[in-house]
């Protein structure tokens, strides 16, 4: 057995996709093999793969029909920019969550993050302090505001001030970690207003136990983490998020029927967020227009396999055209 795959040049390279069927232009094909890497693109071509004939219809090493390197790069140029555009986002969101998070907790007592009563019995205090003080220490030799509550409070960071270090995973947790009350609190003020008279007696309890953002944020943590890796996201699963609760929000009908894995999910809820803490936010509308001026227009591809309905361009979120 092999210790491992052996090495091809960029010749080497071209050539077995050539071999395999896909279109390309030799020049054009090595200066994106050299800047991006075969193995990466590889990601990008996999669904002009063909599949076999027969169950389970895996993917073969041949190409379809007519499928051209120049539609991968296209794919992969997309992919970018949406991440790009998703990464802006999150971040808007992460600074609203931070808002929100620290106002509530600071309300009881600047200080109340460090008092395990202050959360769930489940949260892992301990873990979630020590991570909180190092990142506090890191950035105290580039942060004047840190050094100056170090300074002046004998070392004591009030809640407002910590969460300004602390990572979109660290504030998630946090909120996670707040009693019922708290979470409902934060995500009405986030614009998420869940009906829950609208839900079964049991998705009732479920929801009130535990508002259905906790899990929301987790997924659009791995989003963030996949988009600051600059991983592929167009076509990825997430961890199936419940959507029950969340489609009683208006605007957030088209969520699909009891759970989300796909990116529409994600991007949907994402809009929704930024409508209401960025009024006048262009984010949706720039996500339209990149999804339909960039990938519907690419062959064999379709906007379900990111998880988009049909008729996802009528709602309301995706029409609004409004500022920056």
């Amino acid at each position: 057995m092999a210790r491992t795959k052996p090495f091809a040049t960029i010749d080497d390279q071209i050539r077995l996709l050539r071999s395999r069927g896909l279109a390309l232009d030799t020049a054009t094909a090595a200066q994106w093999l050299r800047s991006v890497g075969y193995y990466r693109l590889s990601g990008y071509w996999y669904p002009y793969r063909a599949r076999e004939l027969h169950p389970p219809y895996e993917r073969t090493d041949r190409f379809v029909e007519h499928a051209a390197f120049d539609d991968v790069v296209r794919l992969y140029e997309f992919d970018r920019k949406l991440r790009t555009l998703i990464h802006d986002g999150i971040e808007r969101i992460e600074v609203a969550l931070r808002s929100h998070v620290s106002y509530h907790v600071g309300s009881h007592d600047p200080l109340a993050y460090r008092d395990a009563a202050n959360f769930r019995p489940t949260f892992r205090h301990g873990a979630w302090l020590a991570t909180a003080r190092r990142r506090a220490e890191r950035a105290m030799r580039h942060s004047e505001p840190i050094r100056h509550h170090r300074t002046k409070y004998n070392g004591e960071l009030p809640v407002w001030v910590l969460t300004e270090v602390l990572d979109f995973s660290d504030v998630s947790k946090l909120y996670d970690s707040l009693f019922a009350r708290g979470q409902w609190t934060v995500a009405e003020r986030l614009g998420i207003v869940v009906d829950h008279t609208a839900l079964s007696s049991n998705q009732r309890a479920k929801v009130l136990r535990t508002h259905p953002l906790a899990r929301w944020l987790e997924q659009l943590t791995v989003l963030r983490n996949s988009c600051a890796h600059h991983a592929r996201i167009w076509n990825r699963s997430f961890a199936p998020v419940s959507t029950t609760a969340l489609r009683t929000v208006p605007s957030l009908r088209s969520l699909p029927e009891g759970q989300s894995e796909r990116l529409y999910g994600a991007m949907l809820v994402m809009a929704h967020l930024l409508q209401q803490t960025s009024p006048g936010t262009s984010w949706a509308a720039k996500v339209r227009a990149l999804v339909e001026d960039a990938f519907t227009p690419l062959p064999d591809r379709h906007v379900a396999e990111m998880g988009f309905p049909h008729d996802w361009q009528n709602e309301p979120l995706w029409n609004r055209i409004d500022g920056p």
